[in-house]
């Protein structure tokens, strides 16, 4: 994504700016999804969920922002395939490639298991039971109409007979699939279906031990895994004051996620402390070989994050 080095990414506050009250801000996004550009980064991410954790639409939010910059890679982190139609959903991020004129990377996931989770599949008519067959077939029908002009597919979710798409991403090859994959089994799916690695690693030294794990299944199942672009999520409060930014990350990630901070720390990567501990924490993912690092904010002062981490980390980082 940037010529070899390592790309930064920002998530926008989607699910922030509708928990807040009133009729949510949305011009703020394209305000910081613009000022993220002027600020050198690589890419703007948008998170998804209908249900469980309400927030703006990702990919018409996308779009918008789309119309509003001209350079940055715009992605999802991480989108829900499973809760839509393969065709319509196929259909959907081919048209915001065309809009964005070749800038998009899917971000996929298969939803945690959890209450909230699986009421909201319930009520977009997907039986949770089966997500992960479904996300499956999702991907492969969505791959074969992007890059095929005829697309048969007789699947155990969905049936195509000789199903053309009409428009196709300005991406040749389709449009880029990154995968969570923290466990054996989804990591041997990413091997199969996915193009990039998009864990949420709780260190860099997880992150290595996650690579390392990859590399073994893809060296037993003869499958390439050198063609996975490496890509990280992780949670920034930058502040001098470290009992501030941990105030400000519990209160972000209970507020949220709706769970106590300890169970969400225990598999999120989440990172407190000051400018020089922030170049230091992202530089050691660098070192364990992400080329793309997604940043989240666990702070009510997105603009001032997104400020002081572009001209005072990403500069030390960056070099």
């Amino acid at each position: 994504m940037a010529n070899g080095k390592t790309s930064f990414g920002y998530l926008l506050p989607t699910r922030e700016v509708v928990m807040a009250p009133g009729v949510p801000d949305f011009v703020s996004m394209i305000d910081l999804a613009e000022t993220a550009e002027g600020y050198g980064f690589d890419s703007v991410w948008c998170g998804d969920s209908v249900l469980a954790r309400p927030r703006l639409e990702a990919l018409s939010t996308l779009a918008a922002i789309a119309g509003r910059t001209k350079r940055v890679k715009l992605g999802t982190a991480v989108f829900l395939p499973a809760l839509r139609n393969p065709v319509i959903l196929a259909n959907e991020v081919a048209n915001l490639d065309i809009i964005s004129q070749g800038r998009v990377i899917l971000g996929v996931g298969i939803a945690s298991k959890t209450p909230a989770v699986q009421k909201e599949f319930e009520a977009c008519g997907v039986n949770f039971r089966y997500r992960v067959s479904i996300f499956e077939e999702i991907i492969t029908i969505m791959r074969r109409l992007w890059t095929e002009n005829e697309v048969s597919f007789y699947g155990r979710h969905f049936q195509l007979d000789g199903v053309s798409l009409g428009l196709k991403p300005v991406q040749k090859d389709g449009i880029p699939i990154w995968m969570a994959a923290s466990a054996e089994k989804p990591q041997r799916r990413m091997l199969q279906i996915g193009d990039g690695w998009f864990p949420n690693s709780r260190s860099p030294e997880a992150f290595t031990e996650g690579w390392n794990q990859i590399e073994a299944l893809a060296k037993e199942s003869g499958t390439d895994s050198g063609r996975l672009h490496k890509a990280i999520y992780t949670t920034l409060n930058i502040n001098e004051d470290k009992a501030q930014a941990e105030k400000e990350m519990r209160e972000f990630i209970e507020g949220y996620y709706n769970m106590p901070f300890e169970t969400m720390a225990h598999t999120q990567s989440v990172f407190t402390g000051n400018v020089a501990e922030a170049q230091a924490w992202l530089k050691g993912f660098i070192s364990a070989g992400t080329e793309t690092m997604v940043i989240r904010f666990g702070s009510p002062d997105q603009a001032g994050q997104l400020e002081l981490c572009s001209q005072e980390v990403l500069p030390a980082v960056r070099s």
